[in-house]
């Protein structure tokens, strides 16, 4: 899994060889700021710009983009790899 991180933060996607979604990868999202868009956001944010923390994407098997978390088996796995 450590090598799967240093090469996220390298610019590259990686997946699990044994996850069954087509299309599924991981990808770095450095952190950033986007601008409010909600009214929360904007009275929270009274700037216009929301500041977020870096984290890992997943793009699904749906073709949509999700904030993702690794499991215990995530973690502990053997089978990650870099896709191209």
């Amino acid at each position: 899994f450590g090598s799967a991180i240093e090469a996220l933060k390298q610019g590259k996607k990686v997946a699990r060889q044994g996850w069954n979604g087509k299309g599924m990868f991981l990808y770095y999202v450095p952190e950033n700021s986007y601008p409010a868009l909600t009214d929360i956001a904007k009275e929270a944010f009274p700037e216009g710009l929301v500041p977020y923390g870096a984290y890992i994407a997943m793009k699904t098997a749906q073709g949509n983009v999700v904030p993702w978390l690794a499991s215990q088996t995530d973690v502990l796995a053997e089978d990650w790899c870099t896709v191209e």
